[in-house]
């Protein structure tokens, strides 16, 4: 399958395709202003579950599992604080429920594309 991932900043909302088909959507967080969310086209380049979910990092920041973007100390991951999803409050990662970014996980592999928009 050809998985690509679409992030739109405005929308707080992270979109699966298969090829040009919408797979799934799920809400996210961002980053804040001065920490914000980097734009751009990046490929997921590790898949780490908790307790592991990034090296030296608590299951209190990075939730249940940690996907790295090819962009270094960035990714997307999941968040212990659920009132967060919907909110520009993150230091530039994409949250995600615990359970979304599990679910994100299983059908994504390493080296799918990742596409950071501002719409």
């Amino acid at each position: 399958m050809s998985y690509h991932i679409r992030v739109s900043i405005s929308k707080l909302t992270l979109y699966l395709f298969n090829g040009n088909r919408l797979i799934r959507s799920f809400p996210v967080a961002l980053g804040k202003i001065v920490t914000a969310t980097p734009y751009g086209n990046f490929t997921i380049v590790s898949k780490v579950p908790y307790p592991n979910s990034y090296p030296g990092g608590p299951l209190s920041v990075f939730g249940t599992y940690w996907l790295g973007l090819s962009k270094p100390h960035y990714g997307i991951h999941g968040t212990n604080n659920p009132a967060s999803i919907g909110k520009y409050v993150s230091h530039g990662c994409i949250r995600m429920y615990n359970r979304d970014v599990e679910a994100l996980a299983k059908l994504v592999s390493i080296g799918t594309p990742v596409s950071i928009r501002r719409v």
